[in-house]
């Protein structure tokens, strides 16, 4: 497998919210969602393959799948992992 084709599957997709987009303009740093066996030093590959910039920290969150009472009995929601990642302050990604 290529190097591009592993990382998109690294990436999932960036995440959107009020605290990401002030922390986008004012931190440079940008929140995604991550494939939960991605290691830090692969999602920072990825980010940088992607969209060409330099990445200087990558903190993660594992967040366990919350229990959901539904009319067919208890279901469990996906556990998901986010990437939060700081850039070098010359970088930016334009998301949208």
């Amino acid at each position: 497998m290529s190097a591009n084709v592993a990382s998109q599957y690294v990436i999932k997709r960036p995440l959107l919210s009020e605290k990401g987009t002030w922390a986008m303009n004012e931190q440079k740093r940008y929140s995604f969602l991550v494939d939960p066996r991605a290691t830090k030093v692969e999602i920072k590959a990825a980010i940088e393959e992607i969209y060409k910039v330099r990445v200087t920290g990558v903190n993660t969150i594992t967040r366990r799948g919350k229990f959901r009472r539904r009319k067919n009995g208890l279901t469990q929601e996906p556990t998901t992992k986010k990437a939060i990642i700081r850039l070098h302050q010359d970088d930016a990604i334009e998301l949208f």
